[in-house]
């Protein structure tokens, strides 16, 4: 199991359990914790300096999410990536998404599209510096504003919630030549049709922008059959 750094030191005025939580499963949606990883309760609890119940709690939280296969009194590992899981979240995605866009193309704030050209142009930056870990956040940070600016934060939490498979599929894709840019464009797209009251043209902008790693899942899984599972 790949070693935990300084940088993964919890916030002691924090629960440890969550924290725990959110940094293994940025480590296996990253990829940084790759399927078939095996993660070790007492390396994990040495490591991060907790008992062993904070790292069971974390664990059977993404086993929850179906991140990790927990074996009891043997062993938990970083599972394959669900392929059926992974379309069925794009289809909620998707649904939650179309709905959002329109209603934001209809009425936002007028700060809204400002605050989602920032974001665009942090991925524009991460994208140059080929920092894909962060353009990753980044895009997460533009989807979960639209949520937010909709009063849909509640969706955002179910969404993610089921989008592991999903987004592992998405860092397997990413470093091809293009893609990261491809993305920021269709960002720019869904932005430009909010910003100008462009319903439907923002509907189709997610349709395109949505669909993009799926339509390459058969490359995906030529080049990574260790990792993907029907």
């Amino acid at each position: 199991m790949q070693d935990l750094t300084s940088s993964q030191r919890l916030d002691r005025d924090r629960q440890a359990a969550p924290q725990v939580f959110e940094r293994l499963r940025e480590m296996i949606v990253s990829l940084t914790l790759p399927p078939g990883e095996t993660l070790s309760r007492a390396k994990l609890a040495k490591e991060f300096g907790l008992s062993s119940t904070p790292i069971r709690d974390a664990l059977m939280r993404l086993n929850e999410e179906d991140l990790v296969a927990v074996y009891p009194q043997h062993a938990t590992v970083v599972t394959k990536i669900d392929v059926t899981a992974a379309q069925q979240a794009h289809f909620l995605r998707q649904s939650l998404e179309l709905e959002i866009v329109r209603l934001l193309a209809l009425e936002h704030e007028a700060m809204l599209v400002d605050e989602l050209g920032r974001t665009i142009a942090l991925q524009e930056h991460f994208a140059q510096a080929g920092d894909f870990a962060a353009f990753m956040a980044a895009d997460n940070d533009f989807h979960w504003q639209l949520y937010a600016a909709a009063g849909k934060r509640e969706l955002w939490a179910l969404v993610r919630s089921r989008s592991g498979h999903i987004d592992r599929l998405r860092r397997l894709h990413l470093p091809t030549p293009g893609k990261a840019q491809d993305i920021v464009a269709h960002h720019r797209l869904i932005m430009d049709a909010i910003g100008t009251r462009q319903p439907d043209e923002a509907q189709e902008a997610v349709r395109r922008h949505l669909s993009g790693t799926l339509g390459y899942l058969g490359e995906i899984r030529a080049r990574y059959p260790e990792y993907l599972r029907d």
